[in-house]
């Protein structure tokens, strides 16, 4: 069965599912749009694109009424986690009558993280979405019914990152309606600077305030709070530095108390929503020891909730809710115009030399293969370099124009990872945490010693692992810096003319594309390497 499922909303994407499997996930954001962005009309030529056949069944995911594209009238809403509430009718679709199936934006949360998980059919289990708007448990049983355990909060993921407009004087309080989507991350990022854990009375009222029983909170609303210290006190202040990791507790502790109340032992858990991203809570999570295992899909953000629809209707055709699938399952990468020679200087391939560079402290975009689906860098659109600095952080965050506060996660053979992080499973998604064993991998050290972990093996990320291998035989360390390949605000780089532009606006030394190496003639770090080389480079003429 030919499953194409549609997002059209808030991290809108088309997935392809064929006979059980995932072909592609193609996310808006991605080619250097804006992150977040609504699925438009390239996007869908660039899905059909893809396709070698007219699918069976095409997918509408659920969301707000009016706040998507009016591609058709029909389509679920965005609550709803009953299967009795699924949408199913024949629709014409380029030339052939295919069947259309629409369910709910919550039930796309929850089909992919079963779908995506490891748990066979028949397997009982808890599920967990907290994300903007919902905070909820759930039971999924051997038949695949979906109950609703209970809400523990509306909004979780919009009262976290109202914690950072309220501090932050740049955030419009009285006009926006919602928190910025890029503040949630921020603010747990802030989080880890803390290094106390009582509050004080002023504190306490501050998170009363923001976890309050309403349905919506409206940042206008934070005017309550106008005569308290952290009113646009600003995001370097170190007090709030404290309360943003005792607010991220106070908001766990609520979530966890909720599932040590209602939930039995010993049962799987899966993790989905935006929340999910959070990787201190998801390593919370597995330590609670509430749960046999837990499971967090790495598009656990809207992103993945065209996979989730198509799941679902997998579900409804076949009864079977399971797929396989690969974290590289995103669009090839675009050689839309010739690398500028008077720009760069192309190395003949060879990944020693690559390591040999980042080595000598230079600072490369890698691309390989097709793009990584979810909001996470994983190796084939990712900014790499040495690990061993505090100033390659802060030179990282100069290129990558963010904040200092920000970490950079490291990439890590995953047989090295129990040795530098004391991570004795795979974690192949950079979604936990880990506690660093060393002081010399500074620049992919958090302030609190932590590290976002993306473990690699010849098994999940051939290249990568060739590097990293090629890395430690000079350096001793199988580890490098790994950070998203984007503009500001916007998803990966995807062709080579965005590649092009990137290195040079950005600063990068050079960039390597399947192998290929080029490097930027005007990079004085690189002027620095040829000088030092002993060997004669091996340049030969880009094309």
């Amino acid at each position: 069965m030919k499953i194409l499922s549609y997002n059209p909303g808030h991290d809108g994407a088309f997935a392809y599912v064929e006979d059980g499997r995932l072909l592609f996930s193609m996310e808006a954001e991605k080619g250097s749009k804006y992150r977040h962005s609504s699925l438009a009309v390239p996007d869908a030529f660039d899905a059909l694109a893809e396709l070698n056949a007219v699918p069976d069944v095409l997918c509408k995911g659920g969301w707000w009424p009016g706040d998507s594209p009016r591609w058709s009238e029909e389509g679920a809403g965005y609550r709803g986690s009953d299967y009795s509430q699924v949408l199913v009718s024949k629709k014409r679709f380029l030339g052939k009558t295919v069947d259309f199936f629409s369910s709910s934006h919550e039930r796309s949360h929850l089909l992919c993280a079963f779908g995506m998980s490891n748990l066979p059919m028949g397997t009982p289990c808890y599920a967990l979405l907290w994300e903007g708007v919902i905070g909820a448990f759930y039971e999924i049983d051997t038949e695949l019914n979906v109950t609703k355990i209970g809400e523990v909060m509306p909004e979780p993921g919009h009262r976290y990152a109202m914690l950072y407009a309220l501090a932050d004087p740049t955030f419009d309080k009285n006009t926006a309606e919602f928190s910025r989507l890029s503040d949630a991350g921020k603010l747990m990022a802030l989080a880890s600077f803390s290094t106390r854990s009582l509050p004080s009375s002023e504190e306490e009222k501050i998170a009363s305030f923001l976890l309050q029983d309403c349905q919506h909170l409206r940042p206008c609303e934070l005017e309550a709070l106008k005569g308290m210290r952290y009113y646009n006190v600003g995001l370097e202040d170190p007090e709030f530095r404290n309360f943003s990791g005792i607010f991220s507790d106070r908001l766990f502790d609520r979530f966890h108390q909720f599932a040590a109340a209602n939930l039995r032992r010993g049962m799987p858990l899966l993790i989905t929503g935006g929340c999910a991203l959070n990787c201190d809570w998801n390593t919370k999570w597995r330590e609670s020891g509430l749960f046999r295992d837990v499971f967090v899909p790495p598009v656990a953000n809207d992103s993945g909730s065209a996979i989730g629809t198509a799941v679902d209707a997998q579900f409804h055709f076949t009864r079977n809710a399971k797929i396989t699938w690969d974290v590289y399952s995103g669009l090839a990468f675009q050689f839309d115009e010739p690398v500028d020679s008077a720009q760069f200087d192309e190395w003949k391939p060879n990944v020693a030399t690559v390591a040999a560079m980042l080595a000598r402290d230079l600072i490369v975009g890698w691309v390989s293969g097709r793009y990584e689906i979810g909001p996470r860098a994983l190796g084939n659109r990712s900014i790499l370099a040495a690990p061993f600095r505090s100033s390659t952080k802060e030179r990282l965050n100069v290129i990558k124009q963010r904040e200092q506060f920000r970490p950079i996660a490291p990439a890590c053979l995953e047989d090295e990872a129990e040795k530098w992080f004391g991570c004795t499973i795979p974690s192949p998604f950079m979604l936990y945490t880990y506690s660093a064993s060393t002081e010399g991998l500074a620049a992919v050290t958090h302030v609190n010693r932590t590290a976002r972990i993306q473990t690699v093996s010849e098994r999940t990320n051939p290249p990568l692992f060739g590097l990293l291998s090629a890395f430690k035989a000079l350096t001793g360390y199988g580890v490098l810096c790994n950070t998203s390949l984007n503009f500001k605000a916007k998803g990966f780089i995807n062709s080579m003319s965005e590649l092009s532009a990137y290195t040079l606006q950005h600063q990068l030394d050079g960039f390597v594309v399947e192998g290929r190496i080029f490097m930027l003639k005007s990079s004085m770090r690189y002027q620095g390497y040829l000088r030092e080389c002993v060997e004669p480079p091996e340049i030969i003429a880009a094309t």
